[in-house]
């Protein structure tokens, strides 16, 4: 199989040194990748910014930003047999940005954001027959906001879980499928999601 997955959060830049971002490790994209690397699966990670050395893969696509990461999506999709989006990509950025440092100043400061590309919801309407598998972190609603995710933008499989999952070493996790199933993992690790993830996307089959 060809996977191709996305890992860590992204970063948008107000100015050289200022950005907007999020608390994601990327672990759980590094995990992923390291399974089906394991299993001798041929995986692409187009990985944000992150603190570790990521695992060895057949390629390895460093990205800042959320325009960057769809463009490394988009050209490896067509060519992907399973897409997983385990990256947090920051939801806005900055509409304008800086080209040096901006000043600090006495008074408020207002930000004028805009959204980011959806690069789950754009993969999906180029889908060919690929295995969609997406990431859902709620604070409330988890098992219906997920569910909704799922069929919003045609997923086959959405992983939810809180922000109580961020950073930490075990975490509670559902695996919802397209035909209904919904798994409930309690107090695993990363790596143990990661290989249940992998697991349940690829019973899934590649559709012809």
């Amino acid at each position: 199989m060809r996977i191709l997955i996305t890992a860590g959060p992204t970063r948008e830049y107000l100015d050289p040194v200022r950005y907007v971002s999020n608390a994601s490790s990327g672990r759980i994209g590094a995990a992923l990748a390291a399974a089906a690397v394991a299993q001798g699966h041929r995986v692409t990670l187009v990985c944000g910014p992150v603190t570790f050395e990521p695992p060895e893969v057949d390629e390895l696509v460093p990205v800042t930003s959320a325009a960057e990461m769809l463009d490394a999506v988009a050209a490896r999709f067509d060519a992907c047999d399973v897409f997983i989006a385990a990256a947090a990509v920051a939801d806005y950025r900055p509409a304008a940005r800086a080209d040096r440092k901006a000043k600090k100043s006495d008074g408020k400061v207002t930000l004028e954001l805009e959204p980011t590309a959806d690069i789950l919801a754009e993969m999906s309407r180029r889908k060919t027959g690929q295995i969609l598998v997406g990431f859902c972190l709620e604070s409330e609603d988890l098992a219906a906001r997920a569910r909704s995710k799922l069929e919003a933008k045609g997923l086959d499989l959405v992983v939810a879980n809180s922000p109580e999952a961020i950073a930490a070493e075990r975490q509670d996790a559902l695996l919802i499928t397209r035909n209904g199933a919904c798994e409930h993992l309690t107090q695993v690790t990363k790596e143990d999601l990661a290989e249940a993830v992998l697991q349940t996307a690829l019973s899934l089959g590649v559709e012809p």
